[in-house]
């Protein structure tokens, strides 16, 4: 998830657009730059880190002209680094892009049997070199851009311009968010609405499909077969505050809302459903055919995805796993024998504790991979080449409380385990093929859930003046009311504990009083009979049972004094789908006791240190 920023008028373009993405630095922070047209050439600026690296920069080298791009930059193809940060070139066409290029790979060996020579490691460069081929038969900017958008597969907005063509831009939307803004004789291309806010409120909001050519005095929609559309123009009526946050009240209510994207991104180009096939780019999965024990190494959230991880690999590749806390692997004696696969589960790819345990490991004789949201980062660079990392397609994730990043990491272990599991002749091509279809039905199913967040802040409203909470889960919604509670505790302050619910008569039951909110997944998969016996026990002590239960159980509403239904799926997807009633009950009890949501006291994003 990249920030992009276009603008066309008589102002000068570089200041207007390092403003916008400065709006946009919550989408990615790994690189940023701007070009811009002057005198029919192109003037690049770019640097690696932070947006203020390139504002300082720019102050030192500004750029002069009154068309200009930029780009802030969330790497998913290629480490972040100055070759690799936008604005891409080649041959007078300047490009930014937000999204992935499925096809890259197929498209650059074209392209460099065909003489073309590349300088960076991204998909987007690819795209420059096609606008600029077709560019070379005579085209109009706009008709390249239509023949080389027909090329690619994905999901992408691009922002293309060309040295022949100022004060003229281009903006395609393929799966991926892209906004016209409407000024006074200066129009704008962007991601979002916060990068253009202070300069118009009058906006375009592109469907999918669509190719929008912009300059000063005029904005012309097509789809991307050349027929013309009309948008609506509407008027932007948020603050900037609120525009940042997609008109959510926080980031993390924003992000909860984006993770049917985040999931469709982390499976994107990786399903192969008619073939039977998983493809875990950047992981070579026949190196996992000799693999006899996996040992899970994360901390916090990433370990709770890790206990779901184990009971997906254990049953899609018959490979036994054990979950180690990173932070407790190198205190004592591990063993780690030959055909161990460590497997390093990090958002943001720099916690301490999973980075030393990851090398304790190597160490030890352990082979050595990763699952990350991070490219380039430092437990990204640990995995050895010959198994590699596998990443998630969450995009930046600015609250604390992590959620996105939670649920891509469970959908990332559901394609390992399977692809490990065909690897190994554990699971044929029907077997592969059915668990791909019902992964990705899972964003579609999430959106239903998301629909029922007034529901969920109703029943988040009764529980503000609890002092504590349980959570109780089965099989694999244990690991989600361990992730529950944590939410709760992590950002109301609420004290709140996950359990197994067959533990519950072993000490967690003396806890239970007159109206202490028990919330119990009770989905109906291995243990629904059990779950209701532990409701039971609830309710003759007094507790108030809240329960996230399986859309058409006709016993549940007899038990419970409030539920949340999910839909009816395959019980693998039931980890993912459970989380979500969890975050937001979490967050609107936090938002109703008034705490600081985004960022809790006492708590990192990373934790970088010990």
């Amino acid at each position: 998830m990249c920030g992009i920023v276009g603008y066309v008028g008589n102002r000068q373009a570089q200041d207007i657009i390092v403003e916008g993405l400065r709006k946009l630095e919550y989408r990615g922070y790994d690189s940023a730059g701007v070009a811009t047209l002057l005198d029919g050439r192109t003037h690049v600026r770019r640097a690696v880190g932070k947006l203020s690296n390139l504002a300082n920069l720019l102050k030192e080298t500004p750029l002069v002209g009154t068309t200009g791009v930029g780009h802030t930059r969330w790497a998913t193809h290629g480490r972040p680094s100055e070759e690799n940060a936008h604005p891409h070139t080649a041959d007078g066409v300047t490009v930014v892009h937000n999204g992935i290029i499925e096809n890259h790979l197929a498209l650059r060996d074209e392209l460099r049997k065909a003489g073309r020579v590349f300088k960076s490691e991204t998909d987007t460069e690819i795209f420059a070199h096609l606008v600029a081929l077709e560019s070379a038969r005579g085209l109009s900017l706009a008709d390249a851009v239509r023949a080389a958008a027909a090329r690619v597969h994905g999901a992408f907005a691009l922002v293309v311009m060309r040295e022949d063509s100022p004060g003229v831009l281009v903006g395609v939307k393929v799966a991926s968010p892209l906004v016209v803004g409407i000024g006074d004789d200066e129009a704008f291309l962007a991601s979002d609405v916060p990068a253009i806010l202070a300069h118009t409120r009058r906006v375009i909001f592109l469907e999918e499909g669509d190719m929008a050519v912009i300059t000063p005095q005029k904005v012309t929609l097509t789809t991307l077969r050349g027929e013309p559309v009309d948008r609506p123009v509407r008027v932007i009526d948020w603050t900037p505050v609120m525009a940042e946050k997609g008109g959510h009240k926080h980031f993390m209510h924003k992000e909860i809302f984006e993770q049917p994207r985040a999931v469709a991104d982390t499976l994107r180009g990786r399903v192969g459903r008619e073939e039977g096939q998983v493809f875990l780019d950047g992981v070579k999965v026949e190196e996992l055919k000799s693999i006899k024990r996996v040992v899970v190494l994360a901390c916090g959230t990433s370990w709770h995805a890790g206990l779901v991880g184990k009971a997906l690999i254990e049953q899609f590749a018959h490979v036994p796993v054990d979950v180690e806390l990173a932070s407790e692997f190198r205190y004592r004696e591990p063993i780690v024998e030959p055909g161990t696969l460590a497997l390093a589960i990090s958002q943001s790819g720099e916690t301490a504790d999973t980075l030393a345990a990851l090398k304790e490991a190597r160490n030890l004789g352990a082979r050595v991979m990763a699952i990350c949201n991070v490219l380039g980062s430092a437990i990204a660079r640990e995995a050895e080449k010959d198994l590699g990392v596998l990443y998630t397609h969450a995009g930046p994730e600015i609250g604390v409380a992590s959620t996105k990043a939670f649920v891509t990491q469970i959908v990332a272990l559901h394609l390992m385990a399977l692809g490990m599991g065909r690897a190994r002749g554990h699971l044929d091509a029907q077997a592969v093929r059915t668990e791909l279809q019902a992964l990705s039905r899972l964003p579609k199913l999430m959106e239903s859930v998301l629909d029922d967040d007034a529901q969920i802040a109703a029943i988040a409203r009764t529980m503000l003046g609890t002092r504590d909470t349980l959570f109780l889960g089965r099989g694999m919604c244990f690991p989600i009311a361990l992730e529950g509670a944590l939410k709760l505790k992590e950002i109301s302050y609420i004290h709140a504990e996950g359990y197994a619910a067959g533990e519950m008569k072993h000490g967690p039951i003396a806890l239970i009083e007159h109206d202490l909110p028990v919330i119990c997944l009770v989905t109906q998969g291995n243990g629904y009979d059990k779950m209701l016996g532990n409701i039971q026990e609830v309710r003759a002590r007094g507790g108030r049972v809240i329960a996230i239960a399986t859309d058409g159980d006709k016993q549940i509403g007899s038990l419970a004094q409030d539920v949340i239904y999910i839909p009816q799926c395959p019980r693998f997807l039931e980890p993912a789908l459970a989380a979500l009633p969890c975050q937001l009950l979490a967050y609107h009890v936090a938002d109703g006791r008034g705490t600081d949501v985004d960022q809790p006291r006492n708590l990192a994003k990373s934790v970088t240190v010990e």
